[in-house]
């Protein structure tokens, strides 16, 4: 009868076991030593070893030379146990024997001293499904078990053994076997079995192992039965559903191009060739992973499961991306797998989740987007900080039109403006316009004396045709004191006075620039002196405010990004 290669090939000592140095060297010299424990657990992900090390452990203690590190294989004892008919080596399946009456007769088992060999040693597989109360009352058995005893505690899911069970027992934690350990354990078996196998074929069922020795060689028992004596990469590739390195290739070719058709034409591709879209998409994260590694820690890393070509080609790709993007995609690429998990349509979760990908690329780093709310010079190249070329477009180009694009209009009183003014009952700005509009009549302004500040101002803006500015300063009072303007404005209009449009107008009605005082609050029906004593905080704190509005950058970012400025405070006070 056909044996699998994964049982053909099992160790049967510990220099034949993969990996492991750290548990196989400790047991071995506690063998040798005679520092034999009666409890161990063995922990790890499956198919790392951990019920081969604890029959090798078995067949070392109960060789007819032993103990011993170096079974024989050959006395009655080492025979037995390797084919698992000895009555002194039980073996349970705790998935199906997890409850107190069988671990009550187990413990009633370990009573009776073994019936040939030197010890009776119990291996318990999968001892974390063992429930509490049958751990409770295997308790006082594995503390202090006849001389004989030896249990051994195999488990993937270590944290759900009970830390009563734990503190008696040595605890081994077995790794997942490195990607070249597995792809020369192969090689070594298809030399024993006569297969030719390309170094692809067994890079790719490496990796469909995912670090685990049993999987791995499942994988090419699979392999062999489809290809015969000659397994080549494109056949293997296609048994566990693995996606060529080529049809991944597509989706970054269409996000350096910036082409979402392109990511359409991928799913459809795959709806067509009937291919998993959730296996796509996992394969997909894994893909752009194996990218950000090879970006941050280079093509030789031994973090990506590839062959050494596979690892040069994802370098030269991961080249063409910065780190930050395939980050992103990664981040992307996740959520779209959890998405499809749930999704009643997976087709348009992952339509719409490549698109995403395509958009995310040209996003505009935050550094760059403030370097361009600067001045010209500032955002010379010469300027810019260095950084690396973006793999996609980052801004989609301005529709082509026959005529100019009209400047951005000046910004008006913010919506929070607008509220306070509706609130107060007080008669909202009007919003700026041009032609017939902008010269429409403005309400008859009450009786001023000549030479009124407020009369000249209003005048000149009206005839220049601001009527947000005009509005403003006629609901406001004007005084001058020496080379400052005075000025009481009710809060909505208070920043109309910040526009660099009134100090131009205030140097072309009088001739030369006034430093401006601005005071907030109910403007006077004509000119009245203003005590500046009694309101010298006030001016410091509005004096503060309009330096800092007037600043060039500061108007240029308000002008970009909107927003209402709250408060200014002078960080040297």
């Amino acid at each position: 009868m056909y044996q699998v290669i994964a049982r053909k090939y099992r160790p049967q000592s510990f220099a034949g076991v993969v990996n492991q140095e750290h548990v196989k060297n400790t047991l071995e010299n506690a063998i040798a030593q005679n520092r034999i424990a009666h409890g161990y657990i063995f922990s790890g992900q499956r198919g790392t070893g951990k019920t081969t090390i604890a029959r090798i452990l078995a067949r070392c203690l109960n060789c007819i030379q032993g103990p011993t590190a170096t079974p024989c294989g050959e006395c009655a004892s080492c025979k037995e146990i390797t084919a698992g008919g000895t009555v002194d080596v039980i073996e349970i399946d705790a998935a199906s024997n997890r409850g107190i009456n069988e671990m009550r007769e187990l413990r009633e088992n370990v009573r009776y001293q073994p019936a040939r060999d030197r010890y009776k040693i119990f291996i318990i597989d999968e001892a974390h499904q063992i429930t509490n109360e049958a751990f409770n009352a295997l308790l006082k058995t594995i503390e202090e078990p006849p001389p004989w005893a030896v249990f051994v505690l195999c488990t993937t899911e270590a944290h759900k053994i009970p830390a009563t069970i734990a503190s008696r027992c040595q605890h081994f934690s077995f790794r997942s076997v490195d990607f070249e350990d597995l792809i020369q354990r192969m090689a070594w078996i298809c030399q024993q079995e006569g297969i030719e196998a390309d170094p692809e074929a067994l890079a790719i069922l490496a990796a469909a192992g995912e670090g685990s020795v049993r999987d791995s060689l499942s994988a090419l028992d699979q392999a062999i039965a489809c290809c015969g004596d000659k397994l080549n990469a494109a056949e293997v590739r296609a048994l566990p559903g693995a996606f060529s390195l080529e049809s991944l290739e597509k989706v970054t070719q269409a996000l350096g191009n910036g082409d979402s058709r392109s990511m359409l034409e991928v799913v459809d591709e795959l709806e067509r060739n009937g291919q998993n879209l959730q296996h796509f998409s996992r394969e997909l994260s894994r893909y752009f992973r194996n990218l950000l590694v090879t970006r941050v820690a280079g093509a030789d890393t031994r973090m990506v499961a590839a062959s050494a070509a596979q690892r040069e080609k994802l370098a030269a790709i991961a080249g063409s991306f910065s780190e930050e993007d395939l980050t992103r995609y990664l981040q992307l690429s996740l959520d779209i797998f959890k998405d499809l998990q749930y999704s009643l349509q997976p087709r348009f979760h992952l339509e719409i989740g490549l698109v995403r990908l395509v958009q995310a690329g040209r996003l505009l780093p935050i550094e760059q987007a403030l370097a361009g709310l600067g001045p010209a010079v500032r955002t010379s190249p010469s300027a810019l900080p260095a950084q690396a070329p973006p793999a996609a477009p980052r801004m989609a180009p301005p529709p082509a039109t026959g005529r100019e694009v009209a400047p951005p209009r000046a910004p008006g009183p913010s919506p929070f403006e607008l509220d306070r003014v509706k609130k107060a009952g007080t008669r909202p700005p009007e919003p700026q316009s041009s032609g017939a509009n902008a010269l429409a009549p403005q309400a008859e302004a009450p009786p001023m004396m000549a030479g009124d500040p407020r009369e000249r101002l209003h005048a000149w803006l009206h005839e220049k045709g601001n009527t947000h500015l005009a509005d403003a300063v006629e609901n406001s009072s004007f005084t001058i004191t020496g080379g400052d303007l005075n000025i009481v404005s009710p809060k909505s209009y208070a920043l109309y006075f910040q526009d660099r449009g009134f100090e131009d107008a205030v140097r072309e009605v009088f001739g030369r620039p006034l430093r401006m005082k601005l005071i907030t609050g109910e403007a006077a029906a004509g000119p009245a002196p203003i005590s500046l004593a009694a309101s010298s905080k006030t001016e410091a704190e509005d004096e503060v405010t309009v330096r800092a509005l007037a600043n060039p950058e500061v108007r240029h970012f308000r002008e970009v990004f909107g927003g209402e400025i709250r408060k200014v405070r002078n960080l040297k006070e």
